[in-house]
């Protein structure tokens, strides 16, 4: 008769087998020892340092410092003048109209292609031309934009030639705040087809055959399931736009060569302009409340995104 062993099995103490043999517990595994692969971070983790946590130290640090070197608030302070509100909210009201048409759009984009095969030609091509195009900005864009609907752009001349339409008559909003308007959604609405489009492809075609069996319909299924799950991830995704149009630069630098009416701008002009002495260190307060917003909306990015992550996977 087999003798039962008083003990933890998990410490390694015979037991009984269903045959009467006495087994050994495996021994708990050892605790993993830190190895190398952490040193893969380290290239990334300098590049964070170098381009995201380094600027927004010498923003806040340069924001808090007038020209002399001298402690103030005055910089801190500026971002209440009615002037850099005004700028802030030209900011604002630009990024969140050319995200809401580039999220409409490249949303409407997106729904096209999905069903089409994703290894054929328009649906492969569309992809590498949005991948493309989400960084197409600045000097270029600029230049596309002038040649095509700019005072005598090929567009420009076509409609007024043909159509007698003069798009100019209340003045060349081209170079100005509107101006800005057309010029981000050229990389508005790639960018939404690059971040919505995998969470399009995600809904799975068993929620449309289990709505199908309850007695659902095609149509139904969108307003009911499709369009409630995929919120989440259309949010997400226009709040990426606005925090990509609200920080663009190169291309207004580009075609908006006149005024300071965005907050990128009213940056070069605090830095550069010789009319400004003494407040050069308002850029960096100006930064700084750059960096608040977009550091706000990234991260009710982040939890939307990580609500819309647990269906995806």
């Amino acid at each position: 008769m087999t003798t039962l062993t008083s003990g933890n099995p998990l410490a390694g103490s015979p037991t009984p087998s269903p045959e009467g043999r006495e087994h050994t517990a495996p021994a708990p595994p050892a605790a993993r020892r830190p190895g190398g692969a952490w040193l893969g971070l380290v290239p990334f983790a300098a590049y964070l340092g170098a381009f995201l946590v380094l600027p927004t130290v010498l923003a806040l640090m340069t924001g808090l410092f007038d020209g002399d070197g001298a402690l103030t608030g005055d910089n801190i302070a500026a971002l209440v003048d009615p002037v850099v509100l005004a700028t802030f909210g030209n900011s604002t009201w630009v990024s969140l109209l050319t995200a809401a048409i580039g999220a409409a759009t490249g949303a409407l984009v997106c729904f096209a292609m999905l069903g089409l095969p994703e290894t054929g030609f328009v649906r492969t091509t569309v992809d590498a031309a949005s991948g493309v195009l989400a960084q197409f900005g600045g000097v270029m864009l600029a230049f596309v934009l002038v040649a095509t609907i700019g005072t005598q752009g090929v567009v420009t001349r076509l409609l007024d030639d043909v159509f007698g339409l003069d798009i100019f008559a209340g003045g060349a909003w081209i170079y100005a705040l509107p101006g800005l308007i057309p010029a981000y959604v050229v990389f508005q609405v790639p960018l939404m087809v690059i971040t919505f489009m995998p969470a399009l492809a995600a809904l799975k075609p068993q929620w449309v055959e289990a709505h199908l069996t309850l007695g659902g319909t095609r149509a139904s299924f969108w307003p009911t399931i499709g369009f409630p799950v995929l919120a989440p991830s259309f949010l997400a995704s226009f709040l990426l736009l606005f925090a990509n149009a609200f920080s663009s630069y190169a291309t207004a630098a580009a075609l908006a060569s006149q005024g300071s009416q965005i907050v990128p701008l009213q940056i070069r002009t605090a830095l550069t302009s010789e009319t400004v002495l003494g407040r050069e260190n308002l850029a960096g307060a100006l930064a700084l409340g750059m960096i608040l917003v977009v550091g706000v909306v990234m991260a009710v990015y982040a939890l939307i995104q990580g609500r819309a992550a647990r269906w995806q996977s």
